[in-house]
């Protein structure tokens, strides 16, 4: 219906329009209003009224109305004069929407009581150039008005009334409505399903549709879908067969084969009420036929271009970079997201626009890995549409699960990827502002899911033999990094592009202690998966030297002599970091890697020149010297590969210059956001990366300290209690004091019996725990005893360290062991700090 004028199409002379009202009167309500009022009702109607002019009376008269809303109640005679929007809109020509504030300035005519301040309206004028013989009015659901689809179905609705009145030449037909009639000459059917049964009530204009006759429809549902085409007969079952997880409103599209041999497509919207115990109750819904045009030239063309370039699309990555250019721009989307479905997990491939902020927060704190997860099954959404196999769109405001919220606020079109009957993937269309699917979309968004389906098939097959050396390598290197006490620390690894994808660089964060870490980086020669094997050998042997307590030019060296004893042809490098988190001093080895780098807190940046020894696996008795480097809190610690600042059109210096400068722009605030700037878009790459930052901040909570060096003296144990006792009560912890002193006597007297050489004991006081720890020379683990009886004349020492701990255990230290305990304390006055003992 236009908007610009009053001049209507199709509509006869006002003398015929004016005869056929005269007599209409308000048939009495049965099937066909009912029918009619579930189909105006998907368009936000809540009751729809038709005004018309009977012969000889100047004003507009309610002649009937469709929709069974006692809450709302309209009046039966108009004034063309008056200010009701019904008389404003014939007085222009033009429909008036008005929502529920809108609505306040016609009270006129307006719906009446007790809901109707809640209410919407819609007013459209009917009839033939330069008169105005009737008008229809719409009440609307919801207050916020009619959306801009719900308007385009109402005014084609408000033609086809026109129609029919103008067409009429005397009573309306026995048993069928003007408002009905119009309804069946836009062919919009309806139904209501109970699931249970299998039986469904459908309306004479949906069984035309489909091509049945009401004398020969037995009201099962088994009936209509008996014409539908089998390969939409799943999308199809879903809706009538509906599940929990399927509640709500679904859109989908399907085909019928009518009796004739005529094909034709249909659009089904449906909703599924609940009853009072959450089950599926009914299923209401309306059926209008789909106009289905032959493609233009264009959409020829854009199928030819999108076979040919998905048939050079060897990889997963270039088949969704393909996928990004057929749909994004020619849609108007604003952002496309590629999934491939492995072992019922989702895992994203691609993302467009690649920038973080475009995409949900959830998303945001997995950024560059897969995502999300988890298993399909925690989807609905996205379940539901692989079950059926067929594309599902969500309009805005579309409430979904919290891992597709953001993604698409303003419609999300979700298309399954079929591949030889199964799908291989799912692709997600988003818009940020309400977005309507016209009928052009639809065909172009199907046709895409099915090239792209097949040549992500393909994509797999062809990356078998890559995907199977990279995930070789994922699980070599670390799943998640440790949370440590006054720093941060993020990683990033991308493969080469060529060959195999794969290579040797390798990054671990071992936290040694509580407040001592350790950073390490390496590149194993090659790029094979026999160079990813040796990363997996070196990083678990670095791991578990520096575990052992030994310093970092020990471990190295240690490492060295496995790879030499190895005798493989491959070497490797490696920077080691040790850092003290409560003091910021640190100790770096460097053995053939690049040197570390550092942004201060000023955004200085420099590389730190650490005396480096030869790579790894060259020679058996190379040395390996410490560097000292002291950090103040706010400083970031940067360890790459070569991989990262180095090419064939890229000389070292420059490329370390280039990250150099990136470090000194990236903002400190979040290193995950730094280390994505450090990658930057770097290419093709011809190498693997490998990168590691730290943001160190200080511990905010400093441990006090205090140590004694036990004597092997007979009363060895008296004068340990008697330090503890001390410290303590400079530590205002006396509260403690019997279960601290406990543990000290047991855990002293199990060294000296039980060991030799020295033994200490240190005592650290952090937050409200006080942590007792006794090193000796043994590298034995103290073993509780497997019985206790009252024969046992050993072993009941450990027990009661452990019964009155809140946690126990022995770590391997150089040397030897240390076996330690935590005991949690009330918190009195401020401690004192440790004046040193």
């Amino acid at each position: 219906m236009p908007h610009d004028g009053p001049a209507r199409t199709g509509v006869s002379a006002p003398g015929a329009c004016e005869a056929g009202t005269a007599d209409t009167g308000s048939p009495p309500t049965g099937p066909h209003a009912a029918a009619s009022g579930r189909a105006l009702t998907f368009a936000g109607a809540a009751l729809t009224a038709l005004y018309a002019r009977a012969v000889g009376d100047d004003g507009f008269q309610l002649l009937e109305t469709v929709g069974d809303s006692p809450e709302y109640r309209l009046p039966q005679r108009l004034s063309p004069s008056g200010g009701s929007a019904a008389a404003h809109a014939a007085r222009t020509g033009r429909p008036l929407w008005l929502n529920a504030a809108a609505l306040a300035s016609y009270p006129e005519g307006a719906p009446t009581p007790p809901r109707a301040r809640s209410a919407s309206l819609g007013a459209l004028p009917l009839g033939a150039e330069g008169t105005r013989p009737a008008c229809l009015v719409v009440v609307g659901i919801s207050a916020d008005g009619f959306d801009a689809g719900q308007q385009r179905f109402l005014e084609r609705y408000a033609d086809a009334v026109t129609n029919v009145l103008c067409a009429q030449a005397g009573p309306p037909e026995p048993g069928a409505s003007v408002l009905s009639r119009a309804l069946r000459r836009i062919g919009v059917g309806s139904f209501v399903l109970v699931p249970d049964t299998g039986l469904i009530e459908a309306d004479e204009a949906l069984l035309e549709l489909v091509g049945i006759t009401p004398d020969d429809f037995d009201g099962k549902v088994d009936t209509l879908l008996a014409h539908a085409l089998p390969e939409d007969l799943p999308a199809l079952m879903s809706v009538m067969e509906p599940s929990l997880h399927a509640l709500g409103r679904r859109e989908l599209e399907f085909r019928v084969r009518r009796p004739t041999g005529e094909v034709r497509w249909l659009s089904l919207s449906c909703r599924v009420p609940v009853s009072a115990d959450g089950e599926p109750e009914r299923v209401l819904g309306v059926v209008t036929a789909t106009q289905v045009r032959s493609r233009s030239a264009d959409d020829v063309s854009r199928i030819q271009w999108l076979t040919a370039a998905l048939d050079d699309a060897a990889t997963v990555g270039d088949v969704g970079r393909v996928a990004v250019t057929a749909l994004r721009e020619p849609l108007g989307a604003d952002r496309v997201a590629l999934a491939d479905i492995r072992d019922e997990r989702l895992m994203v491939t691609l993302l467009d626009p690649p920038d973080p902020d475009a995409w949900p927060q959830l998303w945001r704190a997995q950024w560059r890995s897969e995502w999300p997860d988890a298993p399909v099954s925690a989807l609905p959404t996205l379940q539901l549409a692989l079950r059926d196999g067929r594309m599902d769109l969500w309009p805005a405001g579309t409430p979904l699960e919290p891992g597709l919220a953001g993604v698409g606020p303003g419609g999300l079109a979700v298309l399954p990827l079929p591949a030889k009957g199964s799908v291989a993937g799912v692709c997600l269309v988003g818009w940020d502002q309400p977005h309507e699917f016209i009928p052009e979309e639809r065909s172009l968004l199907t046709a895409t899911a099915a090239l792209v389906g097949q040549a992500l098939k393909r994509a797999h097959a062809h990356d078998a033999e890559q995907e199977l050396a990279t995930m070789l390598q994922r699980s070599l290197l670390p799943r998640r990094l440790p949370e440590l006490p006054g720093g941060t620390a993020v990683a990033r690894y991308l493969p080469a592009r060529r060959g195999l994808q794969v290579g040797g660089d390798w990054y671990d964060v071992i936290a040694l202690s509580e407040d001592r870490v350790a950073l390490v980086i390496g590149d194993v020669q090659g790029h094979s998966a026999a160079a990813a094997t040796i990363m997996g050998q070196m990083r678990t042997a670095v791991r578990a030297y520096a575990v052992e307590g030994h310093p970092p030019d020990v471990v190295v060296s240690h490492a060295n002599r496995l790879l030499v004893g190895m005798e493989t042809d491959l070497f490797a490098t490696c920077c080691y970091v040790e850092l003290d988190m409560e003091e910021g001093n640190t100790l770096l080895v460097r053995a053939g890697h690049l040197a570390p780098l550092l942004r201060h807190p000023d955004g200085r940046t420099e590389e730190v020149e650490v005396e480096g020894g030869p790579p790894l696996g060259i020679v058996e008795e190379a040395d390996f010297p410490l560097t000292a480097v002291a950090l103040t809190p706010g400083t970031v610690l940067a360890l790459v590969t070569d991989g990262l600042v180095e090419a064939a059109d890229l000389p070292l210096d420059a490329g370390m210059e280039r990250t150099r400068t990136a470090l000194a722009a990236a903002d400190p605030e979040d290193p995950a956001r730094m280390a994505d700037a450090l990658l930057g878009d770097i290419g093709r790459r011809e190498d693997d990366v490998a990168l590691l930052l730290l943001r160190y901040d200080g511990m905010k909570t400093k441990p006090i300290r205090a140590g004694w060096v036990v004597w092997r003296l007979p009363d060895a144990v008296m004068h340990a209690r008697r330090f503890t006792a001390r410290t303590l009560r400079r530590w205002n912890v006396q509260e403690a004091a019997d279960a601290v002193l406990l543990v000290v006597s047991e855990l002293v007297t199990n060294a000296l019996v039980h060991t030799q050489g020295s033994v200490r004991l240190d005592l650290v006081l952090r937050g409200d725990r006080v942590r007792v720890s006794v090193g000796d020379s043994s590298p034995r683990a103290p073993a509780k005893p497997v019985i206790v009886d009252w024969e046992s004349t050993g072993g009941r020492g450990l027990l009661l360290v452990e019964a009155v701990s809140d946690a126990f255990g022995t770590v391997p230290v150089a040397g030897g062991k240390q076996v330690w305990s935590e005991i949690a304390v009330p918190r009195g006055e401020p401690a004192m700090a440790d004046a040193g003992l």
